[in-house]
């Protein structure tokens, strides 16, 4: 198995409510380390410019809306498989559709705010990383 990197989001619903620290607690009880982490207020360029890839298609407004209405925690995991890991603990994008025990089934609300962001592929990966991140501000040995 390899160790990879992978980004995540901890998104403004579960800022709001109170969830940031419940989400990390369960990040670092499956394994993951956190290799950078930073609490910010995405403006509207960064929305558009990060969810780029929807720009076409009919949420991309209310998305971007979403994720600028409050802070957000955004951050880099590793650990052996970390793609696939992260996508398995968060669960499925609908929260009504998500395993028991997942990011989404505890913390989201529904499709729209649903808790969690993460990477879909290693690629997405890097390229999610290096949009909020210098290779500076991830910490190489995590």
């Amino acid at each position: 198995m390899a160790l990879e990197r992978t980004f995540f989001i901890i998104k403004p619903d579960a800022v709001a409510a109170g969830n940031t620290g419940n989400i990390l607690a369960l990040i670092e009880k499956e394994g993951f380390s956190i290799a950078a982490l930073h609490r910010v207020q995405l403006t509207r360029a960064q929305a558009e410019g990060f969810y780029a890839v929807h720009s076409q298609r009919g949420f991309f407004g209310e998305l971007c809306d979403f994720m600028t209405r409050g802070p957000v925690v955004i951050g880099a995991l590793q650990k052996e498989e970390g793609v696939a890991a992260w996508r398995t603990l968060m669960g499925a994008t609908d929260p009504a559709k998500a395993d028991a025990g997942t990011m989404r089934k505890l913390f989201g609300a529904n499709v729209g705010e649903n808790a969690t962001h993460g990477s879909d592929s290693l690629e997405n990966a890097k390229i999610e990383l290096s949009f909020f991140f210098a290779g500076h501000d991830v910490n190489p040995s995590a």
